[in-house]
């Protein structure tokens, strides 16, 4: 219950902030190119409170999932001849409606929205960088790999311990979160892997599995070494493996069957692939090795465990100047623009199941519950701005109703040199909004389908 108080909490924040930053964007330009603004809400539904300044009534309503700005002339309701209920072009009389300011102002309008989605992020980014950027307090500099689980894909590839990826698929020099978003892309296919292995360069190759989920965190078999030094254990649960082996709170475990792991990730994915086999560990008590133990791995909580609790790795804070914070947030922004049309442009191609890449708001209360839930403050940052960097991009696609599809109007309009017929425009709105109902539903069960309750039950 209290994860999903959390997720539905989170999830109301982070949408409500989004959408309201959109619409504000739309709100600004409508207001300096003379557009009359009859509304500006906060959520949906009934009104609760508000006040009316102007013509505008600046409103705050039920169901607090964003908002909305309301412009005179935007519906085609309101186009309609009064005594007919023919659809009309709007009255070019009535200064104040949207249609009936240039095209061009129309466009801005349209593509202030998405905009405002692009500031926010880069925004955020911005000041996480400039004035947080949390780092390891000893970094990693390299991508090293940790360990290889047998059998895997990156096992297969050849990958082994101690390698340092040099490039991964279209990825040169890349990070970890580099390389999960490559994993996403390219299902099913095979990619060039480079690595550096003892001072030379090898050329491998991988497979990458045909469907990746979120339980696949050891990226198809790759552990991640993310720091360095033994694991620290904290605190040894009483009557279980690591208590009858002889570990105490405040031991260190250098090596384990002589593997030198240092992050719990890398040993719990060893002793499932071991299935429980017994471990030699040397241990570290006050700086000084024991002899080495026997651990005989139990099963806790459906996996291999030891049974103790580990000190999570110690971050610091390293404010960037304000250049490279800019930079960063810059190439934040480019990246996951980048990232999100290669992922449409696979859809298309149906390289990627529609599936795989899209999440709906079940699947966004979930992240966004996670999120809020770390102690980190990358995580929250870094969700924002990718749902904020989404939200724009989704909304200039050239699909009706959207700002895009607005926009794909107006263009069209501008070359015909004339109105497109207000008729023909309404009904494809109309095809187009079932279409975003189905869409919505086809993503909604997806988000559902994905749920643990439902992951669990499946062969």
């Amino acid at each position: 219950m209290h994860e999903f108080l959390v997720s539905v909490a989170a999830f109301i924040v982070l949408i409500s902030v989004m959408v309201m930053v959109h619409e504000f964007g739309h709100f600004a330009v409508a207001k300096l190119c003379g557009v009359r603004i009859e509304a500006f809400s906060i959520g949906f539904g009934p009104r609760l409170f508000g006040i009316k300044y102007g013509v505008t009534d600046y409103k705050v309503c039920l169901l607090p999932l964003g908002g909305y700005v309301k412009m005179s002339g935007e519906n085609f309701s309101e186009l309609s001849d009064a005594a007919t209920g023919t659809a009309t072009q709007a009255p070019i009389s009535d200064p104040g409606a949207l249609t009936s300011h240039p095209r061009w102002q129309q466009m801005l309008i349209g593509l202030a929205g998405p905009t405002s989605n692009f500031i926010l992020a880069f925004v955020l980014m911005f000041f996480y960088y400039g004035w947080i950027n949390e780092v390891p307090a000893v970094e990693i500099k390299d991508t090293v790999v940790e360990w290889v689980v047998p059998g895997s894909n990156a096992a297969q590839a050849g990958l082994q311990s101690g390698d340092i990826v040099r490039q991964f698929a279209d990825a040169n020099n890349p990070s970890w979160e580099n390389i999960y978003q490559q994993l996403n892309l390219d299902p099913n296919q095979s990619v060039p892997v480079k690595v550096e292995r003892g001072g030379k360069t090898l050329q491998l190759a991988m497979q990458i599995p045909a469907q990746l989920n979120e339980d696949d965190v050891d990226l198809v078999g790759m552990l991640p070494q993310f720091q360095s030094g033994p694991i620290a254990v904290k605190k040894v649960q009483p009557g279980t493996p690591a208590d009858q082996a002889g570990l105490r709170d405040g031991d260190a475990i250098q090596s384990v069957d002589g593997n030198a792991f240092h992050t719990v990730p890398s040993l719990l994915a060893y002793m499932q692939a071991g299935k429980g086999k017994p471990l030699s560990l040397v241990v570290l008590r006050n700086g000084v090795a024991l002899p080495p133990v026997l651990a005989h791995p139990a099963l806790l909580d459906a996996g291999w465990k030891l049974g103790f609790v580990t000190i999570p790795p110690t971050y610091r804070d390293n404010p960037l100047p304000l250049k490279k914070a800019s930079a960063k947030a810059t190439q934040f922004c480019a990246e996951g623009s980048g990232l999100l049309l290669q992922m449409l442009e696979r859809v298309a191609e149906r390289r990627v199941a529609a599936s795989h890449v899209l999440a709906g708001p079940v699947g966004i209360a979930r992240i966004a519950g996670e999120a809020a839930e770390t102690k980190d403050w990358y995580s929250k940052f870094n969700l924002a701005g990718q749902i904020s960097i989404s939200l724009g991009v989704f909304n200039l696609l050239p699909f009706p109703i959207l700002d895009g599809g607005m926009i794909l109007f107006l263009l069209i309009e501008s070359v015909l040199r004339r109105e497109v017929n207000i008729v023909l425009k309404e009904r494809i709105y109309q095809a187009a909004f079932v279409v975003l109902m189905f869409f919505a539903v086809f993503v909604i069960f997806n988000d559902v389908s994905k749920l643990p309750i439902f992951t669990h039950l499946k062969p």
